[in-house]
């Protein structure tokens, strides 16, 4: 029991405690709220309660501890720091969807046959913008192949302006199976 009394307990290890406890449960919280965004309906309830559990845990010792205030500190810092890991998890797992649009100034059939060759379904249309002709291309990809179809329409069409938005619901499964390291190949190959 001396130890729970001493000065390292209290100053050092308690609000270490608090702080990690702060960033698992802001952890959870971020990645809750994603999914709850993303029509995770039944994975997201479960996270809340994992949440609160924890945060009920360190709350409880900030309320018995309110004239440490290396608790405080340490519970804002646990709480920034489980917004950067909770992003930085939720990246890294890349759920769901996006719609790639991209414009071109000049002919978009290029970029399209090898978007198409690579296995993505493209929509294209040619249209008119403020000076001239374009070509519009629109893709619905998963979130885990994005930096891939960008880097293939980056070496086709630099210059190509595009946006990307998340999309919550896609209502059927039109990707087909995707060979990162095959496409590598082929795209390098072509571009010597």
């Amino acid at each position: 029991m001396e130890f729970f009394d001493s000065n390292l307990y209290s100053y050092f290890i308690l609000p270490l405690l608090i702080f990690f406890a702060r960033i698992c449960d802001v952890t959870l919280g971020t990645l809750r709220i994603i999914l709850t965004s993303k029509g995770k309906k039944f994975i997201a309830p479960f996270l809340g309660f994992i949440e609160m559990i924890i945060w009920i845990l360190a709350i409880t010792h900030i309320f018995e501890n309110l004239n440490n205030w290396a608790c405080y500190i340490a519970f804002a810092a646990g709480f920034a720091m489980g917004n950067f890991v909770g992003i930085t998890v939720e990246e890294r797992l890349a759920i769901g969807y996006e719609l790639i649009r991209i414009i071109t100034n000049k002919e978009a059939e290029k970029l399209v046959s090898v978007l198409r060759e690579k296995g993505y379904g493209i929509t294209s249309i040619q249209a008119q913008g403020s000076q001239g002709d374009v070509g519009i291309i629109y893709s619905i990809i998963k979130r885990s192949d994005l930096k891939n179809f960008v880097s293939f329409m980056k070496i086709f069409n630099p210059h190509a302006f595009y946006t990307i938005e998340d999309i919550r619901f896609v209502n059927k499964n039109i990707f087909r199976p995707f060979n990162k390291s095959v496409a590598r190949k082929k795209i390098f190959r072509k571009k010597k």
